[in-house]
């Protein structure tokens, strides 16, 4: 269990947390959310011990193990992969580095025997004899194959190390264990058994993530960070959220009775209850919605962008577009061939592949910016196409203008008053439109380019990862605005919420042809006909 005591944080005038009194105990996954800023991984820092809060202290019960995901990705690079994973037992590591030390003396003595046997003790106590063997299980699991578990972490690429790190966190079991955006860089095999690990965990797992279905999954609570406070409320982020929005309507709604809204709320927390019975944490997740008082939920201080692509040029016509024999190659290396399909008005599809970069590349092709590719591909005369791309580096070169002429540079109408809507959909307002784009955060130019994007007013839309770099507001806003959207959407993402409640067709790129098939997407995933023909398509890329 950790205890947080009158915790309170401030850099100058700013105040992050104040007074928080909290307590997080085992068997319980708790989900750490809050806007961009308001100091999520500054608070796992504070319980992890890197940082020292203004006052107030942070306890753990006596004898207890905390574990924290490594956010430095260099630090274990001349260690072996395998020994990197077993260092996250710190003291099982001690004991293995110092009975090898005894052993490997010449003048072994019969005071170092004694100190032998007793280690040995210890270590068996622990279950060193399996260390190994459970540190290989965990990195095969988490998607690293065994001809890589004796190479040095340098020599193992960025996507690698995220996994080798993650297995180092969870190794023996830890009490406490304390996740800063786990799903990053995993795929999404990788990401479902991780999910199913934490779900059955029986420990105190506290985690930070953009991901709502990993959030979703894995979390028994929320504590969300508002107000400039912390407050645990009971369910996952998706009962969070619907009751938070329940309540502002509530609030602000003044043509309608309270106690409908109170009913309203009373009838969803019920429905919850009942969607609940079906998960992992069924038992205690189902007593602990029977105690939620309506009293002890509060609205959230949270603003959400306005992401709304409905405003079309004109409408599309039947033809919007046909691929025939598509296929991309770089370097000798095939990043897909043969793809041929016809896409219907009003679809929305999710593109897929185990390469990132052939599914860049497919877009960079339709959006017309590279012209080296095998086969056509030809867009209906009615389609106006707008593209949000995964990198839009360039787009930001100009670093000495404001955000009001970043924007001007895409609008037909130059006045000011217009460009400005078009920010503040974005909750870009007052002096925030003058920013400078050299100081913009990834997820700041993201939304920039959302805006641009709306100011296309596209009725076929492409987005290519377009949830990096966006906190849960935004994506949940995106998520809104892609579902109301009533034209046709090609889009790829990592975030399984957004594919499962937008998708109606998948499209997987693979080597050696095109899987297509008109379907949700966790039909598509969980479909052992569809793993069999993905494994053929890929041959040892996807097992």
């Amino acid at each position: 269990m950790i205890s947080v005591n009158n915790l309170s944080l401030r850099y100058g005038k700013r105040v992050l947390f104040e007074d928080v009194n909290l307590k997080f105990t085992e068997g319980n996954c708790y989900g750490i959310i809050g806007a961009n800023g308001a100091g999520k991984s500054t608070f796992m820092k504070i319980l992890s011990g890197d940082i020292d809060p203004t006052t107030g202290s942070v306890e753990i019960s006596k004898g207890e193990r905390m574990s924290v995901l490594k956010q430095n990705h260099n630090e274990y690079d001349n260690i072996s992969v395998l020994e990197t994973v077993m260092r996250g037992n710190t003291k099982l590591f001690e004991v293995m580095q110092a009975k090898d030390a005894l052993y490997a003396k010449e003048d072994f003595t019969e005071e170092d025997g004694l100190k032998a046997g007793e280690l040995e003790g210890i270590f068996a106590e622990m279950d060193g004899w399996n260390a190994e063997s459970d540190a290989a299980t965990l990195l095969s699991n988490l998607g690293i194959k065994e001809d890589l578990h004796y190479k040095m972490l340098k020599e193992l690429d960025g996507n690698q190390k995220v996994r080798v790190l993650l297995a180092q966190a969870i190794y023996g079991h830890p009490d406490i264990l304390l996740l800063d955006e786990p799903t990053n860089d995993l795929d999404l095999e990788t990401i479902a058994w991780l999910e199913n690990f934490l779900a059955d965990y029986d420990k105190t797992v506290l985690v930070v993530s953009h991901d709502r279905h990993f959030l979703d999954t894995v979390c028994t609570h929320v504590a969300d960070i508002d107000f400039g406070k912390i407050t645990i409320f009971t369910g996952n982020y998706s009962f969070w959220y619907e009751s938070s929005q329940l309540l502002l309507k509530q609030r602000t709604d003044s043509n309608k009775k309270a106690e409908d809204k109170i009913r309203e709320l009373q009838e969803f927390i019920a429905r919850f209850s009942a969607n609940a019975s079906k998960s992992k944490q069924a038992t205690s997740r189902k007593k602990a919605l029977d105690k939620i008082k309506l009293e002890d939920m509060v609205a959230s201080n949270r603003k959400y962008p306005a992401i709304l692509f409905n405003n079309q040029v004109r409408e599309a016509g039947d033809q919007i577009l046909e691929v025939k024999g598509l296929g991309k190659s770089r370097e000798g290396e095939v990043y897909f061939k043969d793809i041929s399909f016809d896409l219907k008005r009003g679809q929305k599809v999710a593109i897929l592949s185990s390469n990132s970069l052939a599914v860049t590349a497919f877009y960079k092709i339709l959006a017309g910016e590279d012209k080296d590719f095998d086969g056509s591909y030809k867009w209906g005369v009615t389609v106006t196409p707008a593209y949000l791309p995964a990198d839009n580096h360039h787009f930001f070169e100009h670093k000495d203008l404001n955000l009001i002429d970043w924007l001007r540079q895409y609008s037909e109408e130059k006045d000011e008053t217009f460009i400005r809507g078009f920010l503040g959909r974005m909750l870009f307002s007052g002096e925030e439109t003058l920013k400078q784009c050299s100081v913009l955060s990834g997820g700041e130019k993201v939304r920039c380019m959302l805006s641009r994007m709306m100011m296309q007013k596209g009725n076929v839309l492409l987005f290519d990862e377009p949830t990096n770099h966006l906190d849960l507001e935004s994506i949940t806003a995106l998520n809104n605005g892609m579902k109301d959207f009533k034209g046709t959407i090609l889009f790829t993402t990592r975030d399984h919420a957004l594919a499962e409640t937008v998708a109606d067709r998948i499209l997987e790129l693979t080597p050696n042809g095109l899987i297509d098939r008109e379907m949700e997407f966790d039909q598509y995933i969980t479909s052992d006909k569809i793993k069999a023909l993905r494994a053929e398509m890929y041959g040892e890329v996807v097992a």
